[in-house]
This record gives C-alpha cells, structure tokens and sequence, in this order.
C-alpha cells in the first residue's frame, strides 16, 4: 500500500499527554493564568503550537516560554511512553522495506532522549524535529528522499498534520491516540481515519496479503456499470447545445483491502457519492470531446476517493449504425495522464 510514511511522534508513536499537559499548566501558571483541565487543553491545543501560545499568553517572547515548557516537562513525575502497537509495527515495516521517517514539532533534545531510550533510532532513515510549521518541510522531505508522493503517508493525530499531508500531496492518514478529538480531526478530512498506529499496521498487513506493493489488490473492484449521465458533449456546437444521456462505467480498486475494512463504509469507495461526483463534474461545463470527460472523471475520482486505481469507460450514443461509441481509460495516482485500454 505504502513504500514510505513519515509519522508525526507526540500522540501519534508515543503518549506524552500527561506531561505535556503538566509542562503547559506550569507555563500557564507561571505567567499567572489558571490551569487547564485535560479536556480542556485538547480543545483549545493546537499547531503550530506558537499559535496556541500567542492565543493563551499573548506577547510572551515563544523562546522564554519554550525554555519554562522544556524544564516542566522534563522534571514531570508523569512518563512517557510508547503506544501500544508501536513498537512491533516500526519492526513490521523494517521487515518489508518500508522506508520510515518522523516529523515533528517536538523540541529536539527532548524527542532523541525518547526515541533512542524506546530503541525505535535504527528504524527511522531520517527524523526532523523541533519544526513549528511542518508544511514548510514535507515537499523538502519528499525531493531529498526520493519519495513519491503517491506511495507515502503522513501519519498525525493532529490537524496541522493532515493540512501537513494535503500540502504535500502524500496520503494524509489521522489517527485517534492524540491530541485533537475526533470531531476536529476529522473535519480536516484526512484520506484514512484510524483508532491508532496499531489499526493502520493491521491495515497494512492485510493489504499486502492481497497485492504485491505498488500494484492493485488482486481481483478486488468496485464497479459502477453504466450509469446514466446527462452531459453536454460534441465537437459541433449544436451537438453541445443540450445534454444527452450517456452511460459511464467505472472500475475503482480500493487502497484498503475489503478484508481490512472492519465493516465501516468510512475505510472503503463509497459508490453513491462517486456516483454524485461524476454526475456533477460532468454537468459542469461542455466538452467537445468525451475523452476529455474520461480522463477528468478518473483524476478527479483519484483525487477525492481513496482509490489505488480507476478505469472509466464513457459510452456514446450517436452512430445511427453502431450500439455506442466508447472510449475507455485507466489512471493510477502519479499518472500524468490516461493510459488507455
């Protein structure tokens, strides 16, 4: 499914929410502010946390409250640890050559300390810590590594992390162990939303059962087969004039395997909504050229489902001696353009 992912590490790898909340509480009160609660906190928090901090504490210098913060949360009583399934999911990876890196806002000292005391350092290729604002790092991430945006995910509990995701252009997957409440997270729209790494490693397993990485899952498809789509379409003007019914076909392999997709039309195609998608792109504008709708029906179902691979077949009702003329094309992400068949 994936040939890379970059995690995030604060509620994404390890639980470090009490003392974080700890080190937050002994800034705030420093500053003579009163505490937060934990549900509190995981309201209000967010990223970049200079954000948050200017909300809170306005016009506190960030670098004085980052040194008061460090201090806090290094003298907790509370401990951090690695969340459960992290460990044997960084040695699945390795196991199968997926290549694995960390994106963090984290302050540096702070995140080699825990990465190097839960003996997770050997499994990551590169780690970026201390980065307020992730989403002027990723397409660096992405150019410096060789990493194809359309075989790598971002895994955070955050939203900064899926708005980091979009930004790249890489599979934006949120998970549920964090800092941000579900109903937050998930309004940032992130292509998978998981309970934990622990889901995603199951996912993952269970999708290379299926499929060798980078092809599409064997014999698994959702098929969408002729459905009725008024369009504008023909090379003469009068032709475009007014709509007529063709009928479009569709062949979408799925990035999560059936067998991994726990009963929850949230993880799969859902078939209605593409549906609705390819009825409105098409009624959108006139084309002269139904090739032209093809190839922008399957970019566009790429783009808004999560889909492996698309073919789309558009039929044509307009020789008087001919059942339908159809042109068909297939794309995977990546593709520059149809690939035809």
């Amino acid at each position: 499914m994936f040939r890379a992912l970059i995690f995030d590490w604060s509620g994404t790898l390890v639980d470090d929410m009490g003392p974080t909340l700890e080190a937050t509480n002994a800034v705030l009160q420093r500053f003579e502010q009163p505490p937060m609660t934990r549900d509190e906190f995981r309201d209000r928090f967010r990223l970049p946390y200079s954000e948050f901090y200017e909300e809170v504490l306005p016009g506190v210098p960030l670098e004085e409250l980052e040194e008061h913060f460090r201090e806090a949360f290094r003298t907790s009583g509370h401990p951090v640890t690695p969340l459960d399934g992290t460990a044997e999911f960084l040695e699945w990876c390795a196991a199968h050559a997926i290549r694995l890196f960390v994106l963090t806002s984290m302050d540096v000292g702070a995140f080699e300390e825990q990465m190097h005391a839960f003996g997770f350092a050997d499994h990551f290729e590169k780690t970026y810590a201390g980065v307020l604002d992730k989403r002027r790092v990723i397409h660096g991430i992405l150019r410096d590594h060789g990493l194809r945006a359309e075989e790598t995910a971002y895994v955070g509990d955050m939203t900064h992390d899926i708005e980091t995701a979009h930004h790249g252009g890489v599979t934006s997957v949120g998970v549920l162990s964090g800092y941000d409440p579900e109903a937050r997270l998930a309004a940032a729209q992130p292509r998978l939303l998981l309970s934990c790494v622990k889901s995603l490693h199951a996912m993952m397993e269970s999708s290379r059962r299926f499929r060798a990485p980078g092809a599409p899952a064997a014999g698994e498809r959702i098929e969408i087969r002729k459905l009725r789509v008024p369009a504008r379409v023909g090379v003469p003007a009068g032709e475009r004039a007014a709509p007529q019914d063709l009928a479009v076909s569709l062949q979408i392999v799925p990035q999560v395997p059936f067998g991994a997709l726990a009963d929850e039309i949230a993880r799969t195609v859902d078939y209605d909504e593409v549906a609705q998608h390819v009825k409105a792109l098409a009624a959108d504008r006139p084309r002269k050229l139904i090739e032209t709708l093809a190839d922008e029906i399957a970019a566009s179902v790429l783009e808004h489902f999560p889909a492996a691979e698309v073919a789309v077949e558009i039929e044509k009702f307009i020789l008087p001696d001919a059942e339908a003329v159809a042109v068909r094309t297939v794309r995977r992400p990546g593709d520059s353009g149809g690939r035809g068949g």
